[in-house]
């Protein structure tokens, strides 16, 4: 059995730390994952988290590609409700002429922070003309190709440089409806299973995407190796994420209760509910990971699974990917 390893990464910001040090150990981590053979090194997205030092993930990928010559690196992904779809295809473009045939465009359709940093990032929006995720993600497409049809308002308008090798485009998503947006754009998709990792949705999700496209998805997850379970389970300790659930349908993932109370404030509600989530880490040493993703490439047809790391501590981060590389012999590049 085959399958490639690929890593995402938040940039955490480690106890008695600061975001210079974080960032200088993902500059770290991606060239030693690139040396290992890992295929891609994808920066996430969040806003307003102190605890985080990815808040623009395209700036990070442009240094990470200078400091690397290998391994993909994109994003994972840009929050997209909050740009224009033009000036997200323009910036990808830019990066994939810096570094032709090794960036990955991934986009996600979560806010990645509280409400009050979503008001600050969309402040100037015009909302008359802000369109739903679908249709944002249609737009986006259209630029990074040939440009929007002609009967659109912004017919004409061509999202420059043409780079030797277009990004490569992926969207990240937990749902069926995900899947099929992605296959009917022609994307490739990448399920969020450290954010719902049910089962039942995964295959539903999966075969949503693999029906159209007949290709077979990425899978994120957390992963995590130690010299013995005992120690993963204590590094990891009870991993939680807390699920909003407000009156109005909306649902969100939180770090802590407190931000879902907060949360709920800011968007000016007093009726919602609180789901207390555990999500599923594989966790032990390399060669019980590696039996577990096995099991999951054999269920699932995963051919590639995108690691993300439950902790923070930077020698504990660097020894699992450095395991989980010598532990998957036939990873490929």
């Amino acid at each position: 059995m085959s399958y490639s390893l690929s890593i995402l990464d938040k940039s955490p910001i480690a106890d008695g730390k600061s975001a210079h040090d974080a960032l200088r150990f993902t500059v770290r981590l991606a060239q030693r994952a690139e040396a290992l053979g890992y295929k891609r090194y994808w920066i996430a997205e969040h806003h307003g988290a102190p605890g985080l030092a990815s808040s623009a993930p395209e700036i990070v990928v442009s240094h990470l590609l200078a400091h690397t010559s290998r391994i993909r690196v994109g994003s994972g992904g840009v929050m997209l409700q909050h740009y224009s779809p033009f000036k997200v295809a323009e910036t990808f473009r830019v990066l994939a002429s810096l570094a032709p045939g090794r960036v990955d465009l991934g986009i996600g359709k979560a806010p990645g922070g509280l409400p009050l940093t979503t008001r600050a990032l969309q402040w100037f929006h015009d909302k008359a003309k802000k369109q739903d995720f679908a249709h944002q993600f249609a737009e986006l497409d259209a630029f990074l190709k040939w440009g929007v049809a002609v009967d659109h308002p912004l017919a004409g308008a061509i999202a420059l440089p043409t780079p030797p090798e277009a990004p490569e485009r992926v969207l990240l998503g937990a749902s069926a409806e995900s899947a099929a947006l992605a296959a009917q754009h022609g994307w490739q998709f990448c399920y969020a299973g450290h954010f719902n990792g049910d089962e039942a949705n995964i295959e539903r999700s999966l075969d949503a995407y693999r029906s159209v496209t007949g290709r077979p998805p990425l899978l994120a997850l957390y992963a995590f190796a130690a010299q013995s379970r005992a120690e993963a389970q204590r590094q990891i300790g009870t991993l939680r994420i807390f699920k909003l659930q407000l009156a109005t349908g909306q649902s969100v993932n939180l770090p802590s209760p407190e931000a879902a109370a907060e949360f709920a404030r800011q968007t000016g509600v007093t009726h919602y509910r609180v789901d207390e989530l555990h999500p599923h880490v594989v966790a032990g040493t390399a060669e019980e990971v590696r039996r577990e993703l096995d099991a999951l490439h054999e269920r699932f047809g995963i051919e590639e699974f995108v690691i993300d790391s439950p902790i923070t501590d930077y020698a504990q981060r660097l020894a699992s990917v450095e395991a989980l590389a010598g532990a998957e012999q036939t990873v490929r590049v």
